[in-house]
């Protein structure tokens, strides 16, 4: 969400398959063993001193993308997610307001953000994009097999059941963007490859 704001200030666009991936890149930690869950990972400090040299080489049009980067913990952890540690390695506070994920603030602060971001995603056609084959909706293979499925293959359900349908619009918007892209790649490679050989066969009868 602020990414795409800020497109508007930064007069830039904004691949959104890329976006989205950033905004839960963080949470990958989860399958990182000997990081901490809300931890060094979600340091807007270490997301900035990452992003440094793709700000130092793109500028004004990497804006929205670290804006949809150090959004995860800036607002959805630290407002929803409990507690996380903003400030590491300067410090190891935890900083939050500690809101819990099955309170009843929580589920409607989440059903608020899903309702706006899809109207937004509508009213901008970006949902539009998102069926368009295009080599990034490959990339949205990251936070569809390390966050949104392993949501729905944990034992007991770590997210409220009411919470789940804006989990399966989002799966199902990346599954169907993801395979959009996949057909498309797999029918260059069949021609590439039946190209190949139809060379192969000239060739052979050339030389005959």
């Amino acid at each position: 969400m602020l990414g795409k704001i800020s497109t508007k200030i930064t007069k830039t666009k904004l691949d959104i398959p890329i976006a989205l991936t950033l905004s839960v890149i963080p949470d990958m930690d989860i399958l990182i063993p000997f990081l901490q869950h809300r931890g060094p990972a979600h340091s807007i400090i270490i997301l900035f001193m990452v992003s440094i040299p793709i700000l130092a080489i793109y500028r004004k049009k990497a804006i929205p993308y670290f804006l949809a980067l150090v959004q995860h913990p800036l607002i959805g952890d630290y407002i929803t997610g409990g507690r996380v540690q903003l400030l590491w390695p300067i410090s190891t506070r935890y900083y939050g307001i500690g809101i819990g994920i099955t309170s009843q603030t929580n589920i409607t602060i989440e059903w608020l953000i899903f309702l706006v971001a899809t109207i937004v995603m509508f009213k901008t056609k970006d949902i539009v994009n998102l069926f368009q084959p295009r080599n990034t909706n490959l990339i949205l293979t990251i936070p569809t097999f390390t966050v949104l499925l392993p949501t729905f293959l944990a034992f007991p359900l770590e997210v409220p059941s009411i919470l789940i349908l804006p989990h399966i619009v989002y799966l199902a918007l990346f599954l169907t963007s993801i395979v959009i892209e996949a057909r498309k790649l797999i029918k260059y490679v069949s021609k590439l490859y039946t190209k190949q050989n139809l060379k192969t066969v000239f060739i052979k009868e050339t030389r005959k």
